[in-house]
């Protein structure tokens, strides 16, 4: 973040022209307050605040049916809220045809597109149909940060879930984006497709994109995101930063192999901030808070004892999501191995 009012100069990212506008580094892309979305008697989205800031990248995390999509729904104008207001780049957001939205890009659940035609067919028809003509440049540079440019005459009802994810978001690239809404972006793709968008949202957030998505796939997430919006049963449970969420998280679990399991454990017992058990398979299992870790491994390697393994296996986004979204036995009362069974279980 730079200081306040300082402008930061950002690239079209899609064509080779000098820059042409200027973002303010510390603008509310997204400012919600108290939006209310009822379905018949139930409420899916009830009295959500949300604060995204240009450059941000956040994370929208929620069991199915806690109202991610719905709050998406509103912030693209597709449904109205009942209750509540949303503003983009300051602009009040008052239905699919605000201005409001002239820069925006994203997709709610999976992207739609005509099956019998091409890739670049799509997108170029796309632009045309937003009220633009896509320069056939853009087009490529679009498929190639997607890493479909080889697949681009093919029909899209050749492609792939994953495929179709990946051309969901070329669409987007498309309008030059300020703000970027994505459902489910890495739905169906790959472990090398997950990270090529991972880090082209980094990329793009670098570039002083506000970007909101909403993902299952939480590991991902914690690699991308700045901040992290939990909602439960359309509220929000939890809203902060990612350093936030480390700091309040219940403990990590990790499986950990050692010259001297005994002597491992026995180290264990004596560290602040670190459990310590044996699985029912005879393995060893840490449950380690945050600041725990580093101490307790070099407390090892003082006495001598050797890591042959140590994998992390629930992440503190994992358990927080675990902790905040269920209504199971708090973490803390559980053995170490069976942290890691039942969070994985439920994420």
């Amino acid at each position: 973040m730079l200081p306040k009012g300082e402008k930061r100069l950002v690239h079209n990212s899609l064509t080779s022209e000098a820059p042409h506008r200027f973002y303010i580094a510390d603008m509310e892309a997204v400012r919600a307050c108290g939006l209310v979305k009822r379905f018949d008697t139930r409420a899916a989205v009830d009295g959500v605040d949300l604060i995204l800031a240009t450059g941000e990248v956040r994370g929208l995390l929620g069991p199915n049916g806690a109202g991610k999509t719905t709050l998406l729904r509103m912030l693209f104008g597709l449904i109205a809220p009942d209750a509540g207001s949303a503003r983009l780049f300051g602009r009040e957001l008052d239905g699919l045809g605000s201005t409001a939205l002239d820069a925006v890009g994203g997709f709610v659940e999976e992207p739609a597109f005509y099956p019998y035609l091409s890739g670049r067919a799509n997108l170029a028809l796309l632009a045309r149909l937003d009220g633009a003509t896509a320069e056939p440049r853009q087009i490529e540079d679009a498929l190639e940060r997607v890493d479909l440019a080889r697949r681009a005459e093919d029909r899209v009802s050749g492609y792939s879930t994953g495929m179709r994810q990946r051309l969901g978001i070329a669409a987007a690239l498309l309008r030059s984006p300020r703000l970027l809404l994505l459902d489910e972006p890495t739905s169906g793709l790959d472990p090398g497709g997950t990270r090529a968008v991972a880090a082209l949202v980094r990329e793009l957030a670098g570039q002083g994109v506000a970007v909101l998505l909403s993902s299952h796939q939480i590991g991902e997430l914690e690699k991308v995101c700045d901040s992290y919006t939990v909602l439960r049963e359309g509220h929000v449970v939890w809203d902060g930063t990612a350093t936030e969420l480390v700091a309040q998280a219940p403990a990590s679990a990790y499986s950990l192999a050692t010259s001297d399991d005994e002597r491992a454990l026995a180290i264990a017992r004596e560290s602040p901030g670190v459990r310590a058990g044996r699985s029912p398979r005879g393995e060893l299992a840490l449950a380690i808070s945050d600041g725990g870790l580093d101490p307790f491994v070099l407390a090892l390697g003082d006495a001598r004892v050797v890591i042959r393994r140590l994998e992390l296996l629930v992440s503190p986004l994992e358990s927080m999501f675990f902790a905040l979204t269920t209504n199971g036995a708090p973490l803390a009362e559980l053995e170490p191995y069976e942290l890691a069974e039942t969070v994985l279980a439920s994420v």
